[in-house]
Order: C-alpha cells, then sequence, then structure tokens
C-alpha cells in the first residue's frame, strides 16, 4: 500500500549553483555581465542583418534567427537564476513545467536551426551557380519556420510526461532552472520510463541534428579537396570556421548533459554545462561571428560610423 503521510507539493525550490552568500554575489555580477552581453550583441546582429543590404543573404537570414533564439533562450532561464542569488528561489510546480517546456523547444529549435545553417553552407559552396534558386526567401522562411515547429513540438513529450508525475514531500530542485532530470527525481513513483524517454528521444533528436550537420561538412570537404585550389579552400573554411566554432559549443555542452551517465557527480556537471549552453555559448555567438567574419564586421562598423551625431 502507498504511505499515507504524503502531502502534494504546488512549489519547487530551485537551489541555484551555490549557497555561499558571498560566491553568489560575484555570481551575479558575472552572470548579469553575461546576459547583458548576450543580448546586447545578438540584438546587434538582428539589427544589422535587417537593415543593411549587403546582409540580405540567407546566411544572415538564419543568424539573425539564431540570434532571436539565444535572446530567448537565456531569458528562459537565467533571469530566475539571478533572482536566486538574492532569495529563495520558489517555482511553481506549473510554471517550472511550463519553464521547461520553454527551453527544450527552444533548444531543439536551435538544434534544427544549426543543422539548416550547414545544409546553406554547403549549397553556396558545393552549389554556387544554383545556390539563389535552391536557397530563395520562401524557402529560408520554410526552413525557418520547420524549425521552430520541431521545437514546439518535440520538446512536449518530456513535458506531458512530466506534468503526469506525482511530487510529494520532496520539492528542492538541485539546478537553477527546471530540467527534466533533477525535476522527475523528485517524483514519488517509478521514472525509469521518463529517463529512458530523455535518454533516448531527446538524445535522438540532438544526436540526429548534429549527424545532419556533419554530413553537411563533410560533403563540404569532399567538394572541396577534389574540386577547389588551396586557396578556394582557405576561403571556404574561413566562411564556415564560425557556424563549426557555434556547433561544436552548443553541441558539447548539450551531448555531455543528456547522454551522459547519471552519478553523484552529473548534476555539478550539468549545471556546468547548462551555465555554457544558456548563458556562455549565446554570448559567444555575435563576438566569433563578428571577429571572424568581415562582412559582419565592415556592416558593424558602417552602422557606428553613419550613426547620426548629436546635436
Amino acid at each position: 500500500m502507498e504511505p499515507m503521510n504524503r502531502t502534494s507539493v504546488s512549489d519547487f525550490i530551485l537551489i541555484g549553483l551555490t549557497d555561499l552568500p558571498w560566491l553568489q554575489k560575484i555570481l551575479f555580477v558575472v552572470v548579469l555581465l553575461f546576459y547583458k552581453l548576450d543580448i546586447m550583441g545578438n540584438v546587434i546582429i538582428i539589427i544589422l542583418a535587417k537593415k543593411d543590404p549587403s546582409l540580405h543573404s540567407p546566411m544572415y537570414f538564419f543568424l539573425a534567427n539564431l540570434s532571436f533564439l539565444d535572446i530567448c533562450f537565456s531569458s528562459v532561464t537565467v533571469p530566475k537564476m539571478m533572482v536566486g542569488f538574492w532569495i529563495v528561489n520558489v517555482i511553481s510546480v506549473k510554471a517550472c513545467i511550463l519553464q521547461m517546456y520553454c527551453f527544450h523547444s527552444l533548444g531543439f529549435s536551435e538544434g534544427v536551426l544549426l543543422s539548416t545553417m550547414g545544409y546553406d553552407r554547403y549549397v553556396a559552396i558545393c552549389h554556387p551557380l544554383r545556390y539563389k534558386v535552391i536557397m530563395r526567401k520562401s524557402v529560408c522562411i520554410y526552413l525557418v519556420l520547420i524549425s521552430w515547429f520541431a521545437g514546439l513540438t518535440t520538446s512536449l513529450v518530456n513535458a506531458l510526461m512530466t506534468s503526469q508525475l506525482p511530487f510529494c514531500n520532496a520539492n528542492r530542485v538541485h539546478h537553477f532552472y527546471c530540467d527534466v532530470k533533477p525535476v522527475i527525481t523528485l517524483a514519488c513513483k517509478d521514472i525509469s520510463v521518463n529517463k529512458l524517454t530523455l535518454t533516448y528521444f531527446s538524445g535522438f533528436i540532438c544526436t540526429g541534428t548534429f549527424i545532419l550537420t556533419v554530413l553537411s561538412y563533410f560533403y563540404i570537404i569532399t567538394y572541396l579537396v577534389t574540386h577547389q585550389s588551396s586557396k578556394g579552400r582557405s576561403k571556404a573554411f574561413s566562411t564556415c570556421s564560425s557556424h563549426l566554432t557555434i556547433v561544436m559549443l552548443f553541441y558539447g555542452t548539450a551531448m555531455c548533459t543528456y547522454l551522459g551517465p547519471d552519478s553523484e557527480t552529473s548534476i555539478n556537471r550539468d549545471k556546468i554545462a547548462a551555465i555554457l549552453f544558456t548563458l556562455i555559448t549565446p554570448s559567444l555567438n555575435p563576438i566569433i561571428y563578428t571577429l571572424r567574419n568581415k562582412e559582419v564586421r565592415k556592416s558593424l562598423r558602417n552602422m557606428f560610423v553613419t550613426m547620426p551625431a548629436d546635436t
């Protein structure tokens, strides 16, 4: 028989990164700086892609959408984390599951969009004469919509399964946001099916989109080795380096979190990985594209040069 002294939980307490008061204050300042960098950098990328005619191409259309996703991705978790540095971070069960759904839907959408950007680079390098026909405006819009649709639908599985779990006495989430793994461990019910679903379903999507991205670059490298001179290969790789850097940062941390084995040390590992892909990586993405892309740097200089002076 089930124990009769269980009480239904209506709120969770997010433990956060640390319980040391002095370290919490330092982390608040660091997180705030990175969050500001994230918002400002990605907003600038969106403005440049919209305002500068020289950036009106599929590559920068996808980049602007990636920047918008990064802003949303960070905003789902970071503000709540910063609140937790000052007060006890309480979140209702419903709000927790909603945060979980938004976080995973944005993450899945970003993974699909990164694969789309890899395909865009494949068409641009391997089929340059047909690039404008293949990657026409309507196709680019459809690809972005597909990435959003994929994220919004696939993330429903884990969110709905978690919402059906009973939560009894335990209500302390050992994380700074509501992720699936730390939340389902609080359920007073067998969660083996939830764990399998998280590992295989989320892992399949994460690995699948990563493989599609790798496949695009496999064809790019094959084409460059057999059809291009060393100068042509150098130019092509320079256009892909920014995207490749972001792909490695995104998938490296995501796979570390959702495909790694569960253990006592995995909680701290997951927190570090989460900081990387919810805060650090979105903050670095605009910098990576600015520093490694001549067109973006030129557009950025032109924006500040042509900015009207105060009178």
